[in-house]
């Protein structure tokens, strides 16, 4: 598919560490790990600490343990879907993603990683309908308009594609699209998030 946008990926993660903290922090801090009196904030908080180390094997116990004791946690979802798309392993990304998308149907990196997964399936019309439910979240997401603008210049829809990515680069001047004969750019990494 078509070249995807890496920025704010590093961000993301920042970001999505800073607010696990803060949530943690309110909900008393972290327990011992592996105690009968861990609970699913303390193992996502765990989970977060292993994936931002690279411990992708810790990571993914700490997810699944969040999940033992929150069924629900769109995060453990949404975090074991970057790990499993990190992997080359779509199919299970792109289930995880839904599964995130499914107990919150706001969460915006879900969407957007499970757009980019579309597209790489060739779902581009999907692709498209995902990048504008973040859009519609958040407003000024310059990538989702970046990569809109891609996707829908691959569905021949070039005068939208041109209003997107010039949305896209008025929100981030960074942003500049390739010409349409160019080679395509490498997609966007997700990152963890809570």
């Amino acid at each position: 598919m078509a070249g995807y946008h890496r920025a704010g990926v590093k961000g993301r993660l920042l970001a999505g560490i800073f607010w696990c903290g803060l949530a943690l922090a309110a909900c008393g801090g972290p327990g011992s790990a592996g105690s009968g009196n861990e609970t699913a904030a303390d193992a996502l908080n765990r989970g977060l600490q292993a994936h931002a180390a690279g411990k992708l094997d810790e990571a993914v116990a700490a997810y699944f343990a969040t999940l033992t004791k929150d069924p629900k946690n769109q995060f453990a979802f949404y975090n074991l879907g970057e790990i499993a798309q990190r992997g080359n392993r779509l199919v299970a990304a792109e289930a995880y993603y839904r599964l995130a998308i499914e107990q919150d149907p706001r969460m915006t990196s879900a969407l957007f990683n499970l757009a980019i997964l579309r597209g790489i399936a060739g779902a581009n019309q999907e692709s498209a309908e995902l990048y504008r439910r973040v859009i519609a979240i958040e407003p000024k997401n310059a990538p989702a308009h970046f990569n809109l603008g891609l996707v829908l210049r691959l569905l021949g829809q070039n005068a939208e594609a041109q209003t997107e990515l010039a949305t896209a680069q008025r929100l981030d001047a960074k942003l500049v699209a390739p010409s349409p004969s160019a080679s395509p750019a490498r997609q966007a990494s997700p990152s963890p998030t809570r």
